[in-house]
């Protein structure tokens, strides 16, 4: 009997998987996949559930995978939830809960597509599905866990698919062959606390913290590339905490985030963030400690041969041509990417971590029809 990826949706949403924990769902993903013929193997680390399943040779000459997450993100306000969030409730053509969207649906899909491709025509190369827990969180030890195990053990994918939701509106309208680099700088400024009317006696952090924000906001980072827009560095938040009206504070702190593109690497804005940084702390005399946090670099994998599969399976089972796309926050492609090509391509992401997050049960199916051809046209 063919697997149906509705179905396995549902019962992947029933399971609480809200990041970090496991709540069942990889558990079932390797029941299913083993009864599937797939040999499965439990990658934990860190307190982190990943699991990696093969089919097919170790060290075949050709290997397709396919990589996704089962931790969701928070349920938020519960009680503004119209449907059970973990109830997989179908309405009006809707399967509702969390994570049926990010990204529950599309591993479904790609499992019921893989278990059923090699049962009815086993291919010559082997299917992977690299399927981790901890997408939503830190990242730390999940897909890169998997990885570190696959270098580890031999095991390897030629090229891979990520099943995140990629399509903004309509379904087959984008694949992604890329994503932004993203960094976050924590600044703290740190002067002398004094009375307001004695300035003279205090070192205000103030002025200097407004200078440098105006500094790093102000500066046109490039004009785009051939494949991303503009990079984007924003200010997230100045604050003091300060509730006093006739006192200078001793210390005021500042978060950006940059969403940076081929143009730059996250060391090359690390340098200019920092001279920056000297310079101000220099006009004012005071001290300024920065601190970077990078969530990834950015990549492209240039339209060829797995774009040009990935897009010929979509429009033959859509009607569309799906636009090649490096927009968005940041995936696990991200790291994908470092082992070998990878593309993305999912459903409509428009009600993702949102209240009544919902999937349009058609479209499951159809997601599971493409990654059908891929597979069928990626082994002809």
């Amino acid at each position: 009997m063919p697997i149906d990826p509705v179905a396995l949706t549902a019962d992947l949403v029933r399971c609480p998987s809200v990041t970090p924990e496991e709540g069942g769902a990889l558990v079932l993903l390797e029941k299913v996949l083993t009864k599937g013929g797939f040999t499965c193997t439990r990658v934990d680390r860190g307190g982190i559930c990943n699991l990696y399943a093969r089919w097919g040779r170790q060290g075949a000459n050709r290997t397709f995978g396919f990589n996704g997450h089962t931790d969701v993100v928070p349920l938020g306000d519960e009680a503004a939830w119209t449907m059970p969030p973990f109830g997989a409730e179908i309405k009006d053509g809707y399967l509702y809960g969390r994570g049926a969207t990010d990204m529950k649906s599309g591993v479904a899909a790609f499992a019921a597509a893989a278990i059923d491709f090699v049962a009815e025509t086993p291919p010559d190369g082997a299917v992977v599905l690299a399927i981790t827990g901890d997408e939503e969180g830190d990242a730390v030890d999940g897909t890169t866990a998997l990885l570190d195990w696959m270098a580890a053990n031999n095991e390897a994918m030629s090229v891979c698919l990520v099943g995140e939701p990629t399509c903004p509106d309509v379904m087959g309208e984008a694949m992604k062959i890329g994503r932004r680099g993203s960094m976050t700088a924590f600044f703290s400024v740190t002067g002398v606390q004094g009375h307001s009317a004695y300035p003279h006696r205090a070192k205000n952090p103030m002025p200097a913290m407004a200078r440098l924000m105006d500094v790093l906001s102000s500066r046109v980072l490039d004009e785009g590339t051939d494949h991303f827009d503009p990079s984007s560095l924003q200010v997230l938040t100045i604050d003091t905490g300060n509730p006093a009206t006739n006192v200078i504070p001793s210390q005021t702190k500042a978060t950006v985030n940059i969403r940076f593109n081929d143009t730059h690497t996250s060391k090359d804005l690390t340098d200019w963030m920092q001279k920056e940084v000297d310079k101000v702390a220099a006009a004012f005399d005071l001290r300024i400690d920065m601190r970077v946090r990078v969530s990834g670099e950015s990549f492209v994998t240039p339209p060829g041969d797995l774009s040009d599969l990935v897009g010929r399976a979509v429009e033959a089972e859509t009607g569309r041509k799906p636009e090649l796309s490096t927009s968005g926050g940041t995936s696990d492609a991200r790291f994908v990417k470092a082992h070998c090509p990878v593309v993305e391509f999912g459903l409509v992401g428009k009600t993702m971590h949102q209240v009544d997050e919902r999937v349009s049960v058609e479209q499951i199916g159809q997601l599971k029809a493409i990654y059908t051809r891929i597979l069928t046209d990626y082994f002809a």
